[in-house]
C-alpha cells in the first residue's frame, strides 16, 4: 500500500475572503448607501423655491450649448409649466 498525504490536507471552509457568486464580482449587501440622505446637521435649511429653480433653469438654457443639457432643462421647464397650467 502506498502511504498518502491527503488525509493531513485540511478542508478550507468558506468563511473567508470576499463574499463573491456573482460572477467574480461582489456580492450587494443590504441597505442602502443613501440612508442619510436628508439628515443635516444645520439649524435652517433654505430650499429653493420653485420660481426660483424656472428662472434659474431658463437662465442656463440661455447660456449653454450642449444639446443634451438644453434638452433636459427644456423637459423640466415643461413639466413646471404643465403642472401650473400655464404650457
Amino acid at each position: 500500500m502506498t502511504y498518502s498525504n491527503l488525509s493531513k490536507i485540511k478542508p478550507k471552509f468558506r468563511t473567508t475572503g470576499q463574499i463573491t457568486g456573482n460572477f467574480g464580482a461582489k456580492k450587494p449587501v443590504a441597505g442602502s448607501p443613501l440612508n442619510e440622505i436628508g439628515m443635516s446637521t444645520k439649524e435652517t435649511i433654505k430650499c429653493v423655491t420653485q420660481d426660483d429653480y424656472l428662472n434659474r433653469l431658463y437662465t442656463a438654457f440661455d447660456n449653454t450649448t450642449d444639446e443634451k443639457l438644453k434638452q433636459f432643462i427644456y423637459t423640466e421647464i415643461r413639466k413646471i409649466l404643465i403642472q401650473r397650467n400655464e404650457w
